[in-house]
């Protein structure tokens, strides 16, 4: 069963990464993925949209189909997807070189987590990143 790093090794995490691809970022305002990628800008992150639906830029980024895809590396990927649907995203994290996979508030996916570990990421499961930055990090 996954185990979440523990405070010190989140706030490790988010005070050293700089780019963050949100997989599943809607370009609908009252969503809670775009309202999470825009407090990640805010915080200093840059974002990538990760989502093929998208047809224009979200929060003034052009969006991307896949992780792959990002013309440079990502330090996380932040998932908002269902969790039956977050192993394609753990694989396409790791083809694309990615150091973190996270997945967000009441997404747990056991099989991915433990094969992105198998391959090197760092997991977090079910925890938000906007939360975790405000209270850990909080700059």
């Amino acid at each position: 069963m996954h185990q979440n790093p523990d405070s010190d090794e989140i706030r490790d995490i988010l005070s050293t990464s700089r780019t963050v691809a949100v997989v599943g970022l809607s370009d609908r305002p009252y969503r809670t993925s775009h309202a999470i990628a825009r407090a990640l800008q805010a915080f200093g992150f840059e974002i990538f949209p990760v989502n093929p639906h998208l047809s224009g830029p979200v929060l003034g980024e052009t969006p991307f189909s896949k992780v792959q895809e990002i013309p440079e590396r990502v330090d996380i990927v932040d998932v908002f997807r269902r969790s039956e649907e977050v192993m394609p995203v753990a694989r396409d994290a790791v083809a694309a070189g990615a150091r973190v996979l996270w997945m967000q508030s009441g997404i747990v996916n056991e099989e991915a987590a433990a094969y992105a570990r198998q391959q090197g990421l760092t997991v977090v499961m079910d925890r938000c990143i906007k939360v975790d930055y405000a209270s850990l990090v909080g700059r």
